[in-house]
């Protein structure tokens, strides 16, 4: 499947060495504002050489809207949208055309389809989320309508772990520095390791955190695709993702149940919690608190030094790759983390008015 969502519903095209990667967005509802100023901004913040410690490929990413807006606003019909790829380096994949990378895509899909596109890993590049950024973009251009944002951020590049939580902090810093963490001191360790093991021909994986405040109790489905259930399937579907958990999920999961309650308090005649430890889901559906969310990311898979691999004639072959990679994931994964977040949570802020007349 190439799509994502029930009523707010991204297909997605395109390879990594193509024409162009773009997509469809169905159930954009009508008469929303689109910003092509605030889109442009989301796209930069996920494309290629942007830092010393992303990819060197360079990709403007200007998104073309084909159809969908009228005047400034969203019809109600589907909105069509390419990128044309302009900076690809084909030639740098020529001694992969017949060797599969280990932990990379490359043998499953020769697996899958019998034919695979050697050049930047063809369809699971992460290019690809090029178009979720796009998706995700309209949809956080829907939700602050209501008032909801969404915000992802750095919170662990290999062993360096950001303190505290997400409230210790203003999120909008992390915006400040190449890693996308939003205290400086941390940042700029995240940033020092990553330049050693680029240095190194290596790669590093970590964290980042995701945040969506103002949505409000009763968005969700009680038993499949419950909102926490839809978010973690979202996240896993990006590349590099390895890991979800949300609230206190693996990290408290030993404790007794007398330590992790969430007590209720009334405030202005609405029941609100004094504690999140639930991380404002419980049932699959919102409670009307922050949802926090994490997601592991593994190290890139494409070493720029030789490592040990087997043709596709399943012999043993030794590749040193050559090309454009990023070091680590975390730092162009942040948008993409946001808007998987953003278009699931306006799917299920959609479904929610299914559930009563």
């Amino acid at each position: 499947m190439n799509s994502f969502g029930q009523i707010f519903r991204l297909t997605t095209f395109g390879e990594s060495h193509g024409i162009a990667v773009g997509g469809i967005v169905e159930g954009m509802p009508a008469g929303i504002p689109v910003d092509e100023d605030f889109l442009a901004r989301e796209m930069a913040r996920r494309r290629p050489g942007q830092s010393a410690i992303t990819t060197g490929r360079q990709e403007e990413d200007r998104v073309e809207l084909l159809s969908g807006i009228f005047e400034g606003k969203s019809t109600g019909t589907p909105i069509g949208f390419e990128v044309r790829n302009s900076n690809q380096h084909s030639a740098d994949y020529d001694n992969m055309r017949d060797l599969f990378r280990p932990s990379h895509a490359d043998y499953t899909y020769t697996m899958k389809y019998g034919i695979r596109d050697h050049r930047g890993g063809g369809r699971s590049s992460a290019r690809e989320t090029l178009s979720r950024a796009v998706g995700g973009a309209l949809a956080k251009m829907a939700l602050r309508t209501r008032g909801i944002t969404v915000t992802a951020f750095t919170s662990q590049v290999g062993d360096i772990v950001l303190p505290g939580t997400y409230l210790d902090y203003n999120l909008g810093d992390a915006e400040n520095n190449a890693v996308r963490c939003p205290d400086t001191e941390t940042a700029a360790r995240m940033e020092t390791l990553i330049r050693e093991v680029k240095a190194q021909g290596d790669t590093i994986g970590g964290v980042i955190t995701g945040v969506i405040q103002g949505l409000p109790a009763g968005v969700g489905e009680p038993v499949g695709n419950k909102l926490h259930a839809d978010l973690g399937a979202a996240m896993l579907s990006i590349n590099a993702c390895k890991g979800f958990d949300y609230g206190l999920g693996f990290a408290d999961c030993g404790k007794r149940g007398s330590e992790m309650l969430d007590t209720f308090v009334v405030r202005d005649g609405s029941i609100m919690t004094a504690a999140n430890h639930s991380g404002g889901i419980q049932g699959g559906i919102s409670n009307g608190q922050d949802i926090y969310f994490r997601c592991a990311f593994k190290p890139v898979a494409t070493l720029l030094r030789e490592v040990e691999t087997v043709n596709k004639d399943l012999e043993p072959a030794v590749l040193k790759a050559r090309g454009r990679h990023d070091p680590c994931v975390l730092p162009r994964a942040v948008p993409v983390v946001e808007a998987m977040a953003a278009m699931v949570t306006l799917d299920h802020l959609l479904l929610s008015k299914t559930a009563r007349l």
